[in-house]
């Protein structure tokens, strides 16, 4: 294609201020974002953060190159991407944005990101545009940021091209944004100053707020119990300091699946050196058999917390990273995202934990195993990356117990004179006419609940600010304790197969106590009382089927030997204990998320405590509830005549 023919079809350049004329750059180095954990003053402009790689696109007529962050041509890898990106009507330019490739849930999966380029099936992959410092003769470095992404908007708007998309930016407020990123897995989100310039470096007219604390660490070894040849292990873990030293932080399980985690043991194993090249010792692997390696490959992480010797809690494995070189790396000291909340630390003796003051971390909550309220604290903080999506955008009921299982308990829908650190209530007008709601919204909130003798924690199945139409609906299976546990069993997969011939997805969860939560995700589309009466409608489907099995009447007398499917969790105010929270019961056992193919390995609804519940998660390497943060169904017509009801009047 001639540059004559591509120009007669460019785009008129706009006159914009801050424009200048100038030759197309052989280069433009990418500006980069700092990392904080809360937002200053000032008009932010918020994107969700791409999991993927960042690409820097070089149009000068039909000659298109994709170039990374350093400046590597990555073109031929992605050929497909280079020829729709020379079909936009461009004479030159330069586009800052992202490369990603889709997972099964239509988010950006680095894992998936990786499989193509290790495979060479790039075909599939988008790019995603979020700035433009330079177009048709003139270098926009000097305009306003809420202009130049105008300009790509309407310049990619134009162009409806398959893989070549604009990021768009979200109009509410960080909180909201943040915790719906957090809630849909993604790293985290970009705030960007709307009226700044575009800076080739890093400064704070960029920022990222990140969900859990997530960097790269150089690879200087891995573990294995059997020695190299059984297998590939734990990926050891470091960071250079200011001297060049690589200094030893952790270790990560590599998630990775068969072809890419043979591919990885190979790379290792040719990597393979004689002695550590970290400067202090793996102490915590020394069970295990260390293979040392040159410290080249990098793997990206993400984690809890950096301890006080300087080694990362509770890692998990999100990939390998070759975007970087390894002697960039470096410890990044910034906490996760956190909330600003008017309610400070108390100013009670005693340890600190997630900012919370920790007073009587000693006194017992639970006279037969001795567990604390210190345990419970623990709990709070370790599970809060797992539990705080399940409960971060909802109001919560909590019940508390200031003296522990054996002392009197409060179940508290408001605030009622209590408050903690991180604790927020909602605004009055999401409720009218009621007490201002309680949400929990971060890791501090949930310690601060713990430092409160909260044992349990109740999430509504509706989420701010639609709090008038759920976006759930529960299935409590509540049994007679005379019951075997088989019933529970056959009624979950009862219950299941009735919901996949509606053809409603859905998700199950222990209750820790004595049966299953079967959820089923709902887009906002429902009234409470439309909600509430299809979850009716299923249980007198139940009872009338098998009447000997199945109960739809509250009472004990209405289920001796049945099973009650408590259907009445699903009106407006009402709540169901959250995933992953505590019960008021011995031993403090948990309401387990599961996937309905563990169904049977689950052998009773009490199976996971405090410490098993962690210790499960952790090894986990796929979500049991994925698939759930992104279904939006809706309840048709054809499902309430299959259930030989009718909806509500109006509906």
């Amino acid at each position: 294609m001639r540059k004559g023919q591509r120009r007669a079809r460019s785009a008129a350049q706009p006159v914009l201020d801050g424009a200048v004329p100038a030759d197309l750059p052989a280069f433009i180095k990418p500006q980069l974002a700092t990392e904080v954990s809360t937002l200053p003053e000032g008009e932010w402009m918020l994107q969700g953060k791409l999991d993927g790689y960042r690409l820097m696109v070089r149009i000068d007529g039909a000659d298109v190159r994709l170039l990374t962050r350093n400046g590597h041509d990555w073109t031929e890898k992605m050929p497909v991407l280079a020829r729709e990106l020379a079909s936009l009507e461009m004479d030159t330019a330069w586009l800052d944005g992202e490369v990603v490739a889709l997972g099964r849930d239509d988010l950006p999966d680095f894992g998936t990101l990786q499989d193509a380029f290790a495979t060479r099936e790039t075909d599939g992959l988008l790019y995603f545009g979020f700035d433009l410092p330079y177009l048709n003769g003139f270098d926009l470095r000097e305009v306003a940021l809420r202009k130049r992404v105008d300009l790509l908007e309407q310049v990619l708007s134009r162009n409806e091209l398959p893989h070549v998309r604009y990021t768009a930016f979200f109009p509410f407020d960080v909180d909201s944004v943040l915790s719906t990123a957090c809630k849909l897995k993604l790293e985290g989100i970009i705030a960007k100053r709307a009226d700044a310039p575009y800076v080739c470096a890093r400064n704070r007219d960029w920022l990222k707020l990140k969900c859990h604390l997530r960097q790269e660490f150089v690879i200087g070894g891995f573990s294995s119990t059997n020695g190299a040849a059984a297998g590939l292990d734990r990926l050891l873990l470091g960071v250079e300091d200011n001297s060049g030293k690589l200094n030893y932080c952790g270790a990560v399980i590599p998630t990775l699946k068969g072809p890419m985690r043979a591919s990885l043991l190979r790379k290792l194993t040719d990597l393979r050196i004689p002695s550590r090249p970290f400067a202090n010792e793996p102490d915590n692997e020394r069970k295990r058999k260390l293979v040392w390696v040159k410290p080249e490959l990098l793997a990206e992480v993400s984690f809890m917390e950096w301890t006080r010797d300087g080694h990362i809690r509770h890692a998990s494995f999100h990939g390998l990273r070759d975007d970087k070189p390894a002697t960039e790396i470096r410890r990044q000291s910034v906490s996760a995202w956190r909330k600003s909340v008017g309610n400070g630390p108390s100013r009670a003796r005693g340890n600190a934990i997630a900012s919370v003051v920790i007073t009587h971390p000693e006194r017992e909550l639970d006279p037969v195993t001795g567990l604390t309220k210190g345990d419970l604290v623990s709990y709070a903080e370790a599970i809060a990356p797992w539990a705080l999506p399940h409960i971060a955008s909802r109001p919560v009921a909590l019940v508390r117990a200031p003296a522990g299982l054996s002392g009197e308990r409060f179940f508290q829908k408001h605030a009622e004179g209590m408050s903690f650190p991180g604790m927020t209530l909602l605004p009055a007008e999401l409720y009218p006419n009621h007490q201002r709601l309680l949400n929990i919204s971060s890791a501090e909130a949930l310690v601060g609940a713990a430092q409160m003798n909260v044992l349990e924690i109740h999430a509504w199945n509706a989420s701010v600010p639609q709090l008038d139409r759920p976006d759930r609906i529960i299935l409590d299976l509540d049994p007679d304790p005379e019951l075997p546990w088989s019933s529970m069993q056959e009624a979950a997969r009862l219950v299941k197969l009735v919901l996949d011939e509606l053809a409603l997805d859905s998700w199950i969860k222990t209750s820790g106590s004595k049966g299953y939560h079967v959820v089923v995700p709902l887009g906002r589309y429902h009234s409470w009382g439309e909600a509430k009466a299809f979850s009716h409608a299923i249980a007198k489907h139940f009872a009338r089927v098998l009447p000997n099995h199945f109960s739809a009447v509250l009472g004990p007398k209405n289920r001796v030997r049945k099973i009650f499917i408590d259907y009445l969790r699903n009106g407006k105010g009402a709540s169901t204990i959250a995933a992953f929270s505590t019960r008021a019961k011995s031993a403090l056992t948990v309401s387990m998320p599961v996937s309905w193919e563990e169904l049977e390995h689950v052998t009773r609804a009490d199976q996971w405590t405090m410490r098993t519940a962690i210790e499960r998660m952790q090894h986990l390497r796929v979500d049991p509830w994925d698939g759930y943060w992104t279904s939006r169904q809706r309840i048709t017509a054809a499902m309430w005549r299959a259930l030989n009801a009718r909806p509500p009047s109006g509906k």
